[in-house]
């Protein structure tokens, strides 16, 4: 969060020059001057490289922003931007603040209000510029500039991610201050989870959606990288994206600790997971190894993610991270 400036009382700043002259007011105003700079962060204009590796040059520090993925919205606040934020998509739930802010609409999202809110940067990412074509041209045809992030499905996009908004919002360097307390964390986690010997890394299985559309996470997610970094071994690692599964297929690959993340809509998730028939001689069901993790913190790109592997850390070994 930027720091506020403190203001001397007039009657006090003149007792103040009077008694020590005008050399300390030059020695004030060069001070002032450097908290100045250090809060507008960086200096206008900029040029970046968007995800869709198309250049954009910001003219000045973006004084309206609007976010159309909850993502780009939830980096924005790490970055002190609550202020700047006067619009966000439908599905926007972090954090609180972003209730008392307008909505702009889900994958459709409504051009007209986006346009009336009259933002000076929108935070879209590449899927959008290529699903959305047509309504973010329309924006861009009304003078506002457009910023696609890249598509992040790993922590290193997520550092991009994070960057190129800071870069193109005028607080680089507390994006930069973010990423570096997110390695300096996820380094200390994996560390950690060296020092556990093989035969106590388990097969570990996410589950998405409960049976019987049953999905889990493979390769290409948050979710197997976390698992990678824990040293657990992702059952469904030869799979990609987001694989369904029958429910045969989960039970005979009898994990030894179940990873649940849609605990947030589905009521009583870990107690219907030890209650399923056919599941009773299932490792994690039989030793009480089903857990909950907020979905968010482990599938969305942003500052958050570090919170997610530390969630999975705790219920895929309880006694290494208390």
């Amino acid at each position: 969060m930027k720091k506020l400036l403190r203001f001397i009382p007039i009657f006090l700043l003149i007792f103040i020059l009077a008694a020590c002259g005008t050399q300390q007011d030059s020695e004030k105003k060069v001070s002032d001057n450097k908290q100045e700079t250090t809060q507008q962060d960086q200096a206008f204009p900029v040029t970046i490289t968007d995800g869709t590796d198309k250049e954009i040059t910001i003219d000045k520090k973006p004084e309206k922003i609007v976010s159309l993925l909850p993502s780009n919205t939830e980096t924005a606040f790490a970055l002190g931007l609550d202020k700047e934020i006067v619009g966000v998509s439908d599905f926007d739930n972090y954090p609180e603040q972003v209730q008392s802010k307008e909505k702009v609409g889900g994958q459709e999202f409504n051009v007209e209000k986006i346009i009336s809110l009259k933002p000076d940067i929108v935070l879209a990412d590449a899927s959008q510029a290529h699903n959305s074509k047509d309504g973010l041209k329309q924006l861009e045809d009304s003078g506002i500039k457009v910023i696609a992030v890249n598509n992040a499905s790993s922590f290193a996009d997520t550092y991009k991610t994070i960057e190129m908004i800071g870069a193109a919002t005028g607080t680089k360097e507390k994006a930069d201050e973010i990423v570096d307390g997110m390695k300096a964390k996820v380094e200390e986690i994996k560390e950690k989870a060296a020092g556990i010997s093989k035969g106590e890394q388990p097969n570990v299985w996410m589950e998405i959606s409960a049976p019987p559309d049953i999905y889990t996470a493979g390769s290409g997610t948050f979710m197997n990288e976390m698992l990678e970094m824990l040293g657990a071994k992702n059952i469904a690692a030869a799979e990609e994206g987001w694989p369904k599964y029958s429910e045969e297929a989960a039970v005979k690959a009898n994990p030894d600790v179940m990873i649940i993340t849609y605990g947030y809509y589905v009521k009583d998730a870990v107690e219907q997971a030890y209650s399923r028939k056919g599941w009773e001689e299932v490792s994690a069901i039989k030793n009480k190894r089903v857990y909950s993790v907020d979905s968010d913190k482990v599938s969305r790109p942003g500052p958050r993610l570090v919170e997610g592997l530390e969630e999975m850390a705790k219920a895929i070994y309880p006694d290494t991270f208390k």
